[in-house]
């Protein structure tokens, strides 16, 4: 149960992260990543509220850092 919460915390955000690098557009990072999840509690792997709340706040951090990137990217151009 722990490992659930754990991996619900890390890979949300890093996915968003990831995604945003490879199609250059945060929001299409964000999309697919929301797809994944939806497909996670459609097949029944999230089982609990809180499991999803911690989802939604590793998607919302990595949506920031990633919108933090692309700032940073555009400051040093």
């Amino acid at each position: 149960m722990f490992l659930k919460y754990l991996s619900a915390l890390l890979l949300p955000g890093l996915l968003v992260v990831l995604f945003t690098r490879v199609a250059y557009n945060r929001v299409i990072g964000l999309v697919l990543t929301v797809a994944l999840i939806a497909a996670s509690v459609y097949k029944g792997y999230t089982d609990s509220i809180w499991l999803i709340v911690v989802d939604a706040f590793s998607l919302t951090a990595g949506f920031w850092y990633a919108n933090r990137m692309k700032e940073n990217i555009h400051k040093r151009s």
